[in-house]
């Protein structure tokens, strides 16, 4: 429970508020409970026939409960939301904050739909908790005394009778249905993952599979899943049951219980006949409340999971570079190298082991090898945005790039990855990302030399909203750019940035076999005009263009299965020189 007290503490809830809506709620139990109380009264003392003045008093005080229960339990929620959605709101702006000072590699190290998951879903979650989790305890633990103390008065056993029943179902009650709670979260993460990631898999890329004739096997591989995630929960839903029966159980056998010791008491001349009515209904009323924990326990501990998850990033700061390290000086390409290199992502296996990479200043490097060898890995630990797994990243000086200060190596290099982001506004602006002050004559040249010049200026302009095909922003009059345009513009984003090194993860992808090789060629050629220093490393599937390369990388298997010149690789590397050849066969005609 560390991490949730941690992001409790972060969200900083309103304590007067949070007391103002516990008080609130527990007087709305409370008023339910002596209405159920007092009605009971009433009927019982109205079936001996007083004069009915006696019974004034508890007829306006059951129309008082009834009301006031209403009132209560909307200010109650009133209030309860308000303190969670104040608290949900500072949370996210914490995490933004921390994100936005940390440094970059902080966000780059997670996948964008983990992050999303975690500034989304999961800090609902925690604003839930306030509402679903908390209250309910407070609420219950306030009413419960309160009870207790309201049948101790009356009768003293009937008080022991509830507070041994409400003790039960204040602590027995509420574990069950956390033990259930916790299977079902955690217990179950790993077959809900499963199961999503093969379904996502089979819609995404169903005609593939059709084609290679293994649709059936996605299926059944689903079924297993699904049929994990069944005994999973059957599983968690034990505990729940026992916890659900118990409950009842115990406020079933604590009205039971008052109404034994009630009766006793009755004969004994001790209470009156009308009072055994109360005895009876106020245990029923309590049976609300305590039928609420399990549900709250349960909040509880997706909560404290949510907070597993968030409360790392409270703590970035602590990676954000201080003072006092080496800056890489504006204006001037970086040399780096990889010394014995291993790449991956945190808390992974390395997917690429022992690279030994020289990026002089104005070298052309290619990497290329199959897909889903982490080759787009290997690029972003080269641009500093994941930690190596293994080996050094090394700048010319021999400074470990992990003691630089990150945010100036991030202006001397820009990395256009595979899933970098379109926003939904204009043209000029999803440039700009890249290089805030350039011109617009810089910003249409950009796109010129990433084959957009006749679009910009025969199909839209600089001012035309643009969306992006998988992702939000697709308003109306906004220009859904195809997978084409969209890498298209991404390249010219890093065309304008003017950053000194660049690294681009498939360039050519969604485009016709010419097109595609005359931006990679773009990519690694030395354009007149552009600093003669400049250092570009592209990861491509395309081999053609890359003769304008100083260097190519072919990553197989977890290593770099060969490298040297294309002319070199063509003789030497039989893999390379079928893919190759295989290249040359394609129609050299654009298609329409």
């Amino acid at each position: 429970m560390r991490p949730l007290v941690e992001v409790l503490r972060a969200m900083r809830p309103d304590p007067w508020r949070l007391l103002l809506a516990a008080l609130t709620g527990a007087a709305a139990v409370a008023a339910s409970i002596a209405l159920l109380g007092v009605s009971g009264w009433l009927i019982t003392r109205a079936a001996q026939q007083p004069p009915v003045l006696f019974l004034m008093v508890a007829i306006v005080a059951v129309r008082a409960f009834g009301i006031g229960r209403g009132v209560l339990r909307y200010s109650e929620r009133l209030i309860s939301h308000d303190v969670a959605l104040r608290g949900v709101v500072r949370l996210r702006e914490t995490l933004f904050a921390r994100l936005a000072a940390a440094d970059d590699t902080v966000a780059a190290g997670l996948k964008r739909g983990d992050l999303l998951a975690r500034l989304g879903a999961d800090a609902d979650e925690l604003g839930d908790v306030i509402v679903r989790g908390v209250l309910p305890f407070v609420t219950a633990v306030i009413t419960a005394l309160a009870s207790v103390v309201a049948l101790w008065l009356i009768l003293p056993a009937a008080g022991a009778v509830l507070a041994a029943a409400t003790l039960a179902g204040l602590l027995v009650v509420p574990y069950l249905a956390g033990l259930a709670g916790r299977r079902d979260v955690v217990g179950t993460a790993r077959a809900r993952s499963e199961m999503s990631e093969n379904v996502l898999a089979l819609l995404d890329s169903l005609p593939e599979f059709t084609v290679a004739g293994r649709v059936d096997e996605r299926v059944r591989e689903i079924g297993r899943s699904d049929d994990e995630l069944s005994r999973g929960l059957d599983r968690a839903a034990r505990p729940a049951a026992w916890a659900a029966g118990l409950g009842s159980a115990v406020m079933s056998a604590a009205v039971l219980g008052c109404l034994v010791v009630g009766v006793r008491a009755v004969e004994a001349g001790e209470i009156r006949e009308v009072a055994l009515a109360v005895l009876a209904f106020v245990p029923l009323a309590l049976a609300e409340v305590i039928g609420a924990l399990p549900a709250a326990s349960v909040a509880l501990v997706r909560a404290a999971e949510a907070a597993r998850r968030v409360a790392p990033l409270l703590e970035v700061t602590a990676l954000t570079p201080g003072a006092g390290r080496p800056e890489v000086q504006a204006q001037s390409a970086p040399s780096l190298r990889a010394v014995n290199l291993g790449v991956g992502w945190p808390g992974r296996a390395p997917a690429v082991r022992g690279v030994d990479l020289d990026l002089t200043a104005g070298r052309r490097i290619a990497i290329v090898g199959p897909s889903g060898q982490g080759k787009s890995t290997l690029l972003r630990t080269l641009g500093g945005l994941l930690p190596p797994v293994e080996g050094r990243m090394q700048m010319d000086d021999g400074i470990d790039l992990a003691d630089v200060q990150a945010r100036s190596l991030r202006g001397q290099v820009h990395l256009t990855a595979d899933d970098a982001h379109v926003f939904g506004t204009t043209v000029r602006e999803n440039l700009r990302v890249a290089a805030k002050d350039a011109t617009d004559a810089e910003l249409l040249a950009a796109l010129d030399r990433a084959g957009l010049g006749r679009w910009i200026t025969e199909e839209v302009t600089l001012e035309e909203v643009v969306a992006d095909p998988a992702g939000p922003g697709q308003g109306a009059g906004s220009h859904v750019l195809s997978g084409g345009l969209r890498r298209r513009l991404l390249l010219a984003r890093a065309f304008a940035s003017g950053a000194p090194v660049l690294l681009v993860d498939e360039p050519a992808e969604h485009l016709d076999p010419a097109t595609a090789d005359d931006l990679v060629a773009e990519v690694l050629a030395r354009t007149p005009g552009e600093p003669p220093d400049r250092t570009a490393v592209v990861v491509t599937h395309r081999l053609t263009p890359l003769a304008l390369a100083d260097e190519v990388l072919v990553v197989d298997g977890g290593r770099v299965a060969a490298r040297g010149t294309h002319d070199e690789l063509i003789a030497t590397y039989p893999p390379y020189r079928s893919a190759w050849a295989a290249e040359q066969g394609e129609p050299a005609a654009r298609p329409g």
